[in-house]
């Protein structure tokens, strides 16, 4: 074999080798591709129907693990745990809580589609119907949202007889602990708070018997903070900034 018929061997033998890499990268990325979604990791619900009404609780998430644990919880408050199983044939999930009431309703079947997922079953005689969502990142209830310290923006109140809870404040102080601090120029106010599971929406209870507990509505964004009241006769509206430390 002259030099030149050497080189032509092996340089046919590379190409072979070179496809032959390619075919096998080729094989390993269309693996990839086409592996089946998984159930593992973090859902968060994007809508919760039972018969024709919805009943979509404020960000609400379970995060399934690959050694069959489940959490879940609503915002940044995790409520439950406990234990998963998947009938892949059935295409049935069943969870456990250990810390919560027993589940007589029965698994649910399921269907998962790239980043999202369906789950279906009767409950009481009705069908429902859970729709949830892939994320990487909690999401945020409405309290969680509202957590902090807020000084007094501006206020619309068009009732100046109002003596209520909110008259001559300073600062609103919402602690992770359900617990608030109202600042007024006359000392602290103090009692708990609850925040909707379902809709922007806030009571405040006041401490001591003088003043009755409110309801208001939460509108949030940015920095920003705006509660109207919901059960007085007239607009009574009060908006705040968010601030990090107390005002002197």
């Amino acid at each position: 074999m002259d030099s030149n018929e050497f080189h032509s061997f092996y340089l046919q033998r590379d190409m072979k080798n070179i496809k032959l890499h390619l075919v096998f990268f080729t094989l390993v990325i269309l693996i990839s591709c086409t592996e089946p979604p998984t159930i593992v990791g973090l859902w968060v619900v994007e809508s919760v129907k039972m018969g024709d009404e919805e009943m979509t609780p404020n960000a609400r998430w379970m995060r399934f693990n690959s050694d069959s644990t489940q959490e879940s919880g609503n915002g940044w408050f995790q409520h439950s745990v406990g234990k998963w199983t998947y009938n892949l044939e059935r295409s049935e999930l069943d969870i456990t809580n250990t810390n919560g009431l027993a589940d007589p309703f029965g698994p649910f079947n399921i269907k998962i589609s790239n980043h999202q997922m369906t789950w279906k079953r009767l409950e009481e005689g009705q069908p429902v119907e859970v729709r949830l969502v892939k994320k990487e990142v909690l999401p945020k209830t409405y309290g969680d949202h509202i957590l902090g310290l807020w000084e007094l923006d501006d206020s619309l109140k068009s009732n100046i007889q109002f003596l209520g809870l909110l008259d001559e404040i300073d600062y609103l102080f919402f602690r992770w602990d359900r617990k608030f601090v109202i600042g007024t120029k006359k000392g602290k106010r103090y009692g708990v708070y609850n925040v909707h599971g379902h809709k922007a929406e806030l009571e405040l209870f006041p401490y001591g018997k003088e003043l009755e507990r409110s309801r208001w509505a939460i509108n949030q964004s940015e920095n920003k903070l705006t509660l109207s009241m919901m059960n007085a006769d007239s607009l009574i509206r009060y908006s705040f900034k968010r601030i990090d430390r107390f005002p002197e």
